[in-house]
């Protein structure tokens, strides 16, 4: 087959040829076929519609003025149709006025050529049609691919949503109660995931009459590994399995007590440093309280120094800082001892309250968190004073970023013996 006889189809295979004129038809059939394509003829607009209707022909060859529906009036019904295929329409006319081509164009018309037909342009338009719709098939196959992986990834995300929520649920039973009564004093809890789930846990346990610690946590990082992590440290605090609660320690085979914060912390170091593989540390707030006396013992490792709030209205940050729990091996751990008055209050919490990004751009800091201390009012306490606490924060910090990291905290509440 000479090059005359070779086809020039490739994303062009089948043409569809309409025109009332017979004659005309069978000029551009003979052509066509000769270049290689598949042929199907029409002598009217709804003879034509009748055949996109079972198939859609890659190129269209349409006179415009024929009697009844008219090349225009089938283009535009060409291209209403509910269809993702694509067909090259050219409009044959022997019309050149520029509005006559604008409202071509305007109805969907992709290319133009002038009666009477060069064989010659013909083909040159074919061409240009060609790499039309080869980049417009490329373009649909690259969407479906797109559109396949994004309904894949809902899937797949839509799977993780339902996982995440369950994990907050089985995370929020770490912290099964929010505020507990010992004696007349009272330790209450926060806590709110910037997320699904968490890197902060808070927890009180108590062994015995006038005995009590309490804490507030913060693991490095965010989301599902800082949160297994808090799991994890829930069971070495558990309020429930005092046989597993790190805090505590058996004593003449009899009654539990508890371990000194400053051995508490050693213990839970030493057993992360020994877990191969762990990168994840914690900062810690871990107090014990004797509700007789009102003395506090405290280890602060790495975490925001606790706010004492005395009855008088005095405020003061307590503590000396320390080195992060898991970071360091075989460091060891100091603790500090003060004592509370009837209608004091020791404030808890991690680093989201004084690290909450503000609407000018900086951070609340410790003396703004003061500020929302005494916004809350002294007759506030208990779970009400922790709750207005973190609204009074919402009002302040940025809309645009929201919560960037967990926010958390434990009050206790000393009302004497």
């Amino acid at each position: 087959m000479d090059d005359e006889d070779q086809t020039v189809a490739g994303s062009i295979r089948r043409v569809l040829v309409v025109d009332d004129s017979r004659l005309q038809r069978r000029i551009l059939v003979a052509s066509l076929k000769k270049w290689g394509f598949e042929v199907v003829e029409a002598d009217s607009g709804e003879a034509a519609m009748e055949i996109c209707r079972a198939e859609t022909p890659d190129l269209i060859l349409s006179d415009w003025m024929m009697p009844g529906m008219n090349g225009l009036e089938f283009c535009r019904a060409f291209r209403a149709r509910a269809s993702e295929d694509y067909g090259y329409f050219i409009l044959l006319t022997s019309k050149s006025e520029k509005n006559e081509v604008a409202e071509g164009l305007d109805a969907g018309a992709d290319d133009f050529l002038t009666k009477p037909v060069s064989s010659d342009e013909l083909r040159a338009r074919i061409s240009a049609g060609e790499r039309i719709l080869r980049m417009q098939r490329e373009l649909s196959e690259k969407n479906r691919i797109v559109s396949e992986t994004l309904g894949e990834l809902q899937r797949v995300y839509d799977a993780i949503d339902k996982d995440l929520i369950q994990a907050r649920k089985i995370q929020e039973s770490l912290v099964p109660e929010l505020s507990k009564e010992f004696g007349s004093s009272t330790v209450s809890l926060l806590l709110k995931p910037c997320g699904h789930i968490g890197g902060d846990l808070v927890g009180m346990f108590s062994p015995g009459v006038n005995r009590i610690g309490f804490y507030s946590i913060d693991v490095s990082g965010h989301g599902i590994t800082s949160a297994m992590m808090t799991a994890r440290l829930g069971g070495y605090l558990s309020s429930n399995y005092f046989d597993q609660n790190v805090g505590m320690e058996k004593r003449f085979n009899r009654f539990y007590a508890l371990r000194q914060p400053e051995e508490v912390a050693s213990l839970l170091n030493a057993r992360l440093i020994a877990d191969t593989g762990i990168e994840e540390y914690f900062t810690m707030a871990y107090c014990i309280a004797d509700l007789r006396s009102g003395v506090v013992k405290m280890v602060q490792a790495g975490h925001p120094h606790p706010l004492l709030l005395r009855k008088n209205g005095e405020m003061e940050f307590i503590g000396k800082g320390g080195v992060p729990v898991g970071l360091v091996p075989d460091i060891g751990y100091s603790q500090e001892e003060f004592t509370m008055e009837r209608g004091d209050r020791l404030l808890l919490f991690s680093d989201g309250f004084t690290e909450a990004r503000l609407e000018d751009g900086s951070m609340l800091e410790p003396e703004g968190l003061l500020d929302l201390v005494q916004k809350c009012g002294p007759e506030q306490s208990g779970k009400e004073f922790l709750d207005d606490l973190y609204w009074h924060l919402t009002q302040i910090m940025s809309k645009e970023h929201g919560l960037e990291d967990d926010v958390s905290a434990t009050l206790f509440e000393y009302q004497g013996p």
